[in-house]
């Protein structure tokens, strides 16, 4: 099993690592650090003091939140979408695609969904504009929540990790 360095890691994370060593890393068995330098990483990219609990995507997050120990999903910018377990989409500006001029600055023209069967949601950050998501689904079809990740089994049954404090939910204003 091959081990990397933090540097390495962090340059994987960057998009800045060669290739060779990419496909090193990325086709072989996985070394017992790697997650906590893959969150480490993560850490060094974001200015918010919460702690990366999982990545969900390449800016958004689950976190432990610095003053409640709560995890919420979180942006890189630090914008807060809510409990980690409810849809964070619910939370976020979106923007649908349901006209054709609408697609078509996605598609050329005549190419593009017909869109009484088919739109596109894009959900972005509130506060930053980043977009997070994008699905394409029939125009009555609910907003998609992805997945819920079961941290615990993750920490505990693959990465072997202590898992990070959580802080019982509590129902007070603004939470």
């Amino acid at each position: 099993m091959t081990t990397y360095t933090n540097e390495q890691v962090s340059h994987l994370v960057e998009g800045s690592l060669d290739w060779e060593t990419t496909f090193r890393m990325l086709s072989m068995p996985k070394d017992n650090s790697r997650f906590e330098q893959y969150l480490k990483a993560l850490q060094a990219k974001v200015s918010f003091p919460h702690k990366i609990v999982l990545p969900l995507g390449p800016h958004l997050y689950i976190v432990q939140d610095a003053k409640t120990k709560q995890w919420v999903t979180m942006c890189d910018c630090g914008h807060d979408f809510g409990d980690y377990r409810e849809n964070w989409k619910l939370n976020a500006a979106i923007y649908v695609r349901d006209t054709e001029e609408s697609m078509t600055e996605v598609y050329p023209k005549l190419m593009a969904p017909d869109t009484q069967w088919q739109v596109y949601r894009e959900y972005y950050c509130p506060t930053c504009g980043t977009m997070h998501d994008v699905e394409a689904p029939t125009p009555w079809y609910p907003v998609i929540h992805d997945f819920e990740p079961d941290i615990e089994a993750f920490y505990k049954e693959w990465v072997g990790l202590p898992v990070p404090e959580k802080a019982a939910w509590a129902v007070t204003a603004g939470r």
